[in-house]
């Protein structure tokens, strides 16, 4: 199968599977300097993990050997179903975590994915990730074309999505045809900045992880600093919605593999 027609196929796939969005970009490696100074600031806190294989994360080759192409896979978590937000008395949990666990849901469905793609193209070798790894996800997801990168750092998808969306990767050893990045259209809007109640956004695009609800709940090990307490509000796991500024739990990896 050539790559235009196994390209089309993926796509088809990943429609079928229940992706609310997909695109493909080429692999590269990932200029060093944002997230080497991101980590000198100490913006990480305690998530020491972060500090490990740097340079695994910012070159997906060393993650997959032979890694042509990468996949990216968007999943809205948009629901109705209310939740006690501005309810003093009741603890909010956030959108994302209210369903099933989202590392389970996409990597089963990336690695049908990926089953397929071995399939249509014997031989192939790939690797399942979901906010796991030494990935840098969102930055896979611009490149392939699903979103931008918004000023309180998460991905904004066009056609609806919005930052609702959870995104997994697929690291593959075929050379398949690429999306261009999406356009930043964030413009002067400072809407995300003024909206994080703990002020983790010091500046457009760079997000302070020790003042975030998502950390603070999560990741953090210790007691939360009660000066940031206050404007936690009745949050009591994640972020609000996704939805404010963030970066997800890590838990353990999907190694799946066509081999």
């Amino acid at each position: 199968m050539d790559r235009n027609t196994l390209t089309a196929q993926i796509k088809n796939w990943a429609r079928e599977l229940g992706f609310d969005a997909v695109g493909i970009a080429p692999v590269s490696e990932i200029p060093p300097d944002n997230l080497k100074e991101w980590l000198r600031r100490g913006f990480h806190g305690r998530m020491a993990y972060l500090e490990r294989n740097v340079d695994r994360r910012l070159n997906p080759a060393e993650v997959l050997e032979g890694a042509h192409s990468i996949i990216s896979a968007a999943l809205s978590y948009l629901h109705p179903y209310p939740l006690p937000y501005g309810q003093a008395e009741r603890g909010a949990i956030s959108r994302y975590a209210s369903g099933e666990d989202y590392h389970q849901v996409l990597g089963e469905r990336l690695q049908e994915l990926l089953r397929r793609i071995c399939e249509a193209s014997p031989g192939a070798t790939g690797k399942v990730y979901v906010d796991t790894g030494p990935v840098m996800d969102k930055t896979w997801a611009v490149r392939s074309g699903i979103g931008w990168l918004g000023k309180h750092t998460n991905v904004l998808a066009t056609g609806g999505l919005g930052s609702w969306f959870f995104i997994g990767e697929i690291l593959l050893d075929r050379e398949l045809e690429y999306d261009g990045p999406t356009k930043d259209h964030c413009g002067s809007c400072r809407a995300c900045i003024e909206a994080c109640p703990t002020d983790a956004i010091p500046d457009p695009y760079v997000l302070d992880s020790r003042r975030c609800i998502s950390y603070l709940t999560i990741e953090l090990k210790g007691d939360i600093p009660e000066a940031l307490r206050p404007a936690m509000g009745n949050l009591v796991f994640g972020k609000r919605a996704g939805e404010m500024a963030g970066i997800e739990a890590t838990h353990g990896t999907w190694p799946a593999s066509c081999r």
